[in-house]
């Protein structure tokens, strides 16, 4: 990429130094050059889109705005961002001038990552999941003949790919998205495992039932998606399906919603003349690792309570325990404003409860930043005492860290992390 462009519509209500401060930030801590520009005009905001191939767009407010972003000029990554919250936005909107910043880093991912494939596992422009893929074998050992059963896996495990299913957090709240777990998706490419973001229908829009769906269909999504490794030994205790299997994938679905213009599709892989294209790997659905931070971590535990078939389940500075959830007024009431779209009883908060629906049957790693939410570090604390006691196989990881520290490649406290993952994997077909 050449440069990021920043273009800030007319009208948008936020002091233009600290919007500069905040872009020149991010680019710093990105390495890439880029510039902000004030637009004068929808006509200006138009013609700056087509100067580079990585645009961030704040718009101004009105009708033109919306019609310009669904249609943007030129075939490069356009990422809009809205400070304020955009009712029915599949954008990201409502972060407030920190929404910037995610944005930029948005754009910036999908530059440098164009081969992701987004795959479709409902009909709701909400339900995807973003699959990425370690880094395929040289063409000479395609060439060769090398089979899915020889491609190497995290940690040089002979055999398909272990799958590392991605949950996003933001507490129940739609402004959030799965772009809070793309950094992770790179860095677990990179260390030989395929990531799986999965995005979902958010309850304070959809009740609780969808979301709760949602986590359950997408990870069911993964046994529809090819290629796969043989059948195998079963590396965790098989469980009932789910009972909502999800819609087929289906790769020929438009990767962008018409309010998120995000890139332009991704080119086939070439290879020069006599070579043969690297085959993607095989994915391995016996060890299937679930990963949720925050109140992604409660979606995620609870679909693994619920019967989801995974090998490994991991707690990212997990909301584990509702009752004290909604007692204690996190996140300024963030629990019931997410159930309160469902009317969900009293059964059903229990039941949402990774803490109460102990024991799980599969082995965890919790993970827990010393500098978090003191709340959140009694959560875990209390949680992992229980599902021992229960009889689970728990793995506790008490680092020093933030709650974003966590979901940030790079930072002591992801490095153990991965690390604990990359051994559990490796330990189930050794």
């Amino acid at each position: 990429m050449r440069e990021v462009l920043v273009i800030v519509g007319p009208e948008v209500v936020a002091d233009a130094e600290l919007l500069g401060e905040i872009a020149r930030r991010e680019f710093a801590a990105l390495g890439v050059a880029g510039r902000l520009v004030h637009a004068r005009d929808a006509a200006h905001v138009r013609s700056l889109m087509r100067t580079e191939d990585v645009v961030v767009v704040v718009p101004a407010p009105g009708p033109d705005a919306r019609t310009l972003l669904r249609q943007p000029p030129g075939t490069g990554v356009v990422v809009p961002v809205d400070i304020d919250r955009v009712p029915g936005a599949r954008h990201i909107h409502g972060r407030g001038l920190a929404g910037l910043a995610w944005a930029i880093r948005h754009a910036v991912h999908r530059a440098r990552h164009p081969q992701v494939r987004r795959i479709p596992y409902g009909p709701s422009p909400e339900q995807w999941g973003d699959l990425y893929l370690p880094p395929a074998p040289e063409a000479g050992a395609a060439v060769a003949g090398a089979g899915p059963a020889e491609v190497p896996g995290a940690a040089g495990v002979p055999g398909g790919v272990p799958v590392v299913a991605l949950v996003h957090g933001g507490y129940w709240r739609s402004v959030w998205a799965a772009d809070l777990m793309e950094a992770l998706c790179a860095d677990l490419a990179a260390r030989g495992f395929a990531a799986w973001n999965l995005e979902y229908r958010p309850p304070d829009l959809h009740g609780w039932a969808a979301t709760r769906h949602d986590i359950t269909a997408g990870l069911a999504a993964l046994h529809a998606i090819a290629p796969t490794t043989p059948a195998g030994p079963t590396l965790a205790a098989r469980r009932a399906e789910p009972g909502h299997g999800p819609d087929a994938p289906d790769p020929a679905e438009p990767r962008n919603g018409p309010d998120a213009p995000d890139r332009a599709e991704p080119q086939p892989s070439s290879a020069a003349p006599g070579q043969a294209v690297p085959q993607p790997p095989a994915l391995d659905l016996d060890r299937i690792v679930v990963a949720g931070h925050s109140a992604g971590a409660q979606l995620a535990l609870r679909a693994v309570a619920d019967g989801a078939r995974v090998a490994l389940a991991v707690s990212l500075a997990g909301v584990l325990d509702l009752q004290q959830t909604d007692r204690r007024w996190l996140s300024h009431g963030a629990m019931a404003a997410a159930l309160s779209q469902g009317a969900l009883d009293e059964g059903e908060l229990l039941a949402s409860s990774p803490l109460l629906r102990l024991p799980l049957g599969v082995p965890q790693i919790v993970v827990q930043g010393r500098g978090d939410d003191v709340d959140l570090v009694d959560f875990s604390r209390r949680y992992v005492a229980a599902a021992r006691q229960a009889g689970d196989e728990v793995t506790y990881l008490e680092l020093p860290g933030d709650h974003q520290d966590v979901i940030t490649p790079g930072t002591p406290i992801w490095q153990a992390t991965a690390a604990a993952i990359t051994r559990a994997v490796t330990a189930a077909v050794t």
